[in-house]
């Protein structure tokens, strides 16, 4: 038997249990840790895409790979519907929009994204390929040793082609007249710029598309700069 003093006590412990125990449960409940975000998932890249922009390794130098979800969908190579008087074979260059266009049969062309020269240095007009070349040496013009000579003049020589050099791949001479344009259309060991109006001028191509275009235009083509 109980004293009552001990039935007190008792009593009085039940109550605190009774108090301490929904405390201990909400806490198990809130120490749980939440589930974590979901992650998002990379942007789908055609297989397609992904192989146009890989890695060329049976070229003269290396051309690396661009990473396709890097780029605006629009910069990339693709055929398009395009009217034009042009003939098919022309390259048509929109520097407004950042194009270029390689006119084919039925209505359409080859578009390329391009990155083209700042205000004030972009070509204009019509001119012809007069030659290409792979991997072409690069020297800066006069003008451009003049206004930037701190990075330009240590290249008055010229640079040899290669993957650092900022020709890229490929390029195109641009004539007019019989005349050197000096302007040129070219890879880029920058394809970041693809889209933009940065370059000293010239017309400039991620190299996976300035290598395809080459390989479709010969020497004689027709450029006209829009």
């Amino acid at each position: 038997m109980f004293s009552l003093a001990q039935l007190v006590q008792l009593a009085g412990l039940l109550r605190v249990s009774a108090l301490i125990l929904p405390i201990t449960l909400a806490a198990c409940n809130t120490t749980a840790s939440a589930p974590p975000p979901p992650v998002a998932a990379a942007p789908a890249v055609d297989p397609v895409t992904a192989e146009r922009y890989a890695a060329v390794t049976t070229d003269k130098h290396l051309v690396p790979g661009v990473d396709p979800t890097t780029l605006k969908p629009r910069s990339m190579r693709q055929l398009v519907d395009y009217a034009t008087a042009e003939k098919p074979g022309t390259i048509v260059v929109d520097t407004n929009a950042r194009f270029i266009y390689l006119v084919q049969e039925g209505g359409k062309a080859l578009r390329y994204g391009v990155g083209v020269g700042k205000e004030g240095l972009e070509f204009k007009g019509s001119a012809t390929v007069n030659h290409k070349a792979q991997w072409p040496r690069w020297t800066p013009t006069p003008d451009m040793i003049k206004r930037e000579p701190e990075r330009y003049r240590k290249w008055a020589g010229g640079m040899q082609g290669g993957t650092d050099n900022p020709l890229g791949a490929r390029a195109l001479y641009l004539f007019k007249d019989g005349k050197d344009t000096l302007y040129r259309i070219h890879g880029t060991n920058e394809p970041e710029t693809i889209g933009e109006a940065v370059s000293s001028g010239c017309i400039r191509m991620m190299n996976q598309d300035v290598i395809d275009l080459y390989s479709r235009v010969p020497a004689g083509s027709k450029v006209v700069v829009l």
